[in-house]
């Protein structure tokens, strides 16, 4: 008969977690395989998680979201306290969720001044993560305009987001100058270059696109260049998987364009690019 003290004891004696498939318990020289049990146990125990985090998640979105980050979003002077119920949402969110955090930064910013933000996409826990990184930099995302139909948080996402249709030109060209704008009031800009979460899973990296280092030289302002990792895995898309546990940020570095043109887009566009890849190749 095996007791729940044999079964802790061995996943200490083999270094497994309950998320380790299969999972072999040895006891009384009996082997027996618990995948079956195991795989059970596993995903109610992500399915109690995932509630909580989107439990949480809804609590705060009316909590700081309708009654401080609103109220507070509607005028370039007061959006610096709309910021800090932001970033207070994120860290409520990321930390009550079970994850930590561990920042390697090679370059540090400036005070007062504006940066655009890029970073890999593989999350939307990448949004809390990019407010939390930066109490001093009030930062407005540019996002895409599906995510203002959700109720009550659309309200919010409208006041707060530079809301973007990529297939319409007139939207993608209505972002550069709302983008111009905030940069002008002191704000900093994060833009995520693949455009989205990538499809594929299996994927790196994807493709840029052009929106981050258009605005950058036009604006002057530096191009900060972050990589997530552990996301991915941590929390994906997919209902049923996932866990908590350490993400690892990595400021790689700040790219100066003041003096550019667009016609160097293309050349700080790659640079970006096989930047945050060569890093994301590499396994800690």
């Amino acid at each position: 008969m095996i007791f729940i003290k044999d079964i802790l004891q061995e996943f200490q004696k083999h270094r497994l977690s309950l998320f380790s498939l299969p999972i072999l318990v040895e006891c009384s020289s009996n082997l027996l395989i618990l995948k079956p049990t195991m795989e059970s146990l596993r995903k109610l125990l992500i399915l109690i998680w995932k509630c909580w985090f989107y439990l949480l998640t809804a609590i705060l979105v009316i909590l700081i979201g309708l009654f401080w980050v609103f109220p507070f979003s509607f005028f370039s002077k007061t959006f610096p306290l709309a910021y800090k119920g932001i970033r207070l949402w994120g860290i409520l969110i990321f930390y009550g969720s079970g994850f930590s955090l561990e920042v390697e930064r090679k370059k540090e910013l400036k005070k007062n001044k504006s940066y655009i933000f890029i970073a890999n996409h593989t999350s939307i826990l990448d949004i809390m993560v990019m407010a939390i990184l930066h109490k001093r930099h009030p930062i407005v995302f540019v996002g895409k305009e599906e995510l203002a139909q959700i109720p009550i948080f659309g309200i919010i996402y409208r006041r707060i987001c530079i809301v973007v249709n990529r297939k319409d030109m007139k939207s993608r060209s209505h972002v550069f100058q709302l983008a111009k704008r905030r940069i002008s009031q002191g704000e900093s800009i994060v833009i995520f270059p693949e455009g989205g979460i990538p499809d594929d899973r299996q994927t790196v990296l994807d493709r840029f696109k052009d929106g981050p280092f258009t605005i950058g030289i036009s604006t002057a302002a530096p191009i900060v260049v972050y990589t997530i990792k552990g996301l991915k895995e941590m929390f994906p898309e997919t209902f049923f998987g996932g866990y908590p546990g350490k993400v690892k940020v990595k400021l790689l570095d700040i790219i100066e364009v003041e003096g550019l043109t667009l016609e160097n887009k293309r050349k700080i566009k790659d640079i970006c690019y096989q930047m945050m890849l060569d890093d994301l190749n590499q396994q800690n």
